[in-house]
């Protein structure tokens, strides 16, 4: 979607501008927190802490206030999930002990365990780049990770990976509703859908493509690949906090790490 930032200039972002502490917390933070929450499930295999982590970032989402804004992402991730878990329930290879039948299937414990498993995994991962991405400005983030030394090139990607998506709807919007105006027909039955399918995306594409050489062109006019160390507009993003939560991810990472070792 296409918002104002302060200075009313346009950007496009799936950034949610709300007064709540997980906004005030800096970037780099947060992805402590990303690490922390994809590696603790896979380290300690087990519903109980892949139940805990759950938790954590969809609290985490609603003292954002940004748990609305995340829904569709779960529940788009949840329609596919569902069919992981009916698949491994019904077919996973070491499948013993049955559960129930469904016609000429059976429903397994075992396979409907990890399914459950891999589940909880996948949300505990989007619901922490839910985080990281509906309350982080993009700009900020590539900012925080240059300052740590991270390429400008490699920062400049990232950025353009956070905002291809709001950026193409937005370009499918506008698109649509011309098209719409010249009479084409893109709402109705699914053969009438299909046939708008192709004159909607091929403008899409295209305008994609331009901006993609426009900006690059913006880049090199503003001296980009310029081996002249680069200073910052914005003053660096700090939150009092950041320290100790970074190192208290990191502590608790490395403990779960230590208990699968030698526990």
């Amino acid at each position: 979607m296409i918002k104002k930032d302060g200075e009313g200039l346009k950007s496009i972002s799936l950034y949610t501008e709300k007064d709540s502490w997980i906004h005030d917390i800096d970037p780099i933070s947060k992805l402590y927190y990303i690490l922390f929450s994809i590696l603790v499930p896979v380290v300690l295999p087990s519903f109980t802490f892949s139940i805990i982590c759950v938790a954590l970032s969809i609290g985490f989402l609603i003292a954002g206030k940004v748990f609305r804004r995340a829904l569709a992402a779960f529940g788009f991730v949840l329609f596919i999930l569902f069919t992981v878990v009916i698949i491994q329930g019904f077919f996973k290879p070491d499948n013993e002990t049955a559960l129930f039948h469904l016609g000429p299937f059976t429903m397994y414990k075992e396979g409907l365990l990890y399914g459950l498993e891999i589940t909880l995994r996948v949300i505990n991962i989007v619901g922490a780049f839910m985080i990281l991405v509906l309350t982080t400005k993009p700009s900020d983030l590539v900012e925080s990770l240059v300052r740590k030394g991270l390429s400008p090139r490699i920062g400049y990607v990232i950025s353009s990976v956070f905002q291809i998506i709001p950026e193409m709807m937005s370009a499918m919007s506008t698109i649509t509703d011309a098209q719409r105006a010249r009479g084409m027909e893109t709402e109705g039955k699914l053969c009438v859908r299909v046939r708008a399918f192709l004159p909607l995306m091929g403008p899409v594409v295209l305008s994609s493509l331009i901006n993609t050489k426009e900006r690059a062109m913006a880049l090199e006019v503003r001296g980009f690949n310029s081996r002249v160390p680069k200073t910052y507009l914005n003053e660096e993003k700090k939150y009092r906090h950041s320290k100790l939560i970074q190192w208290g991810l990191s502590l608790l990472t490395a403990a779960a790490l230590a208990w699968r070792i030698f526990a």
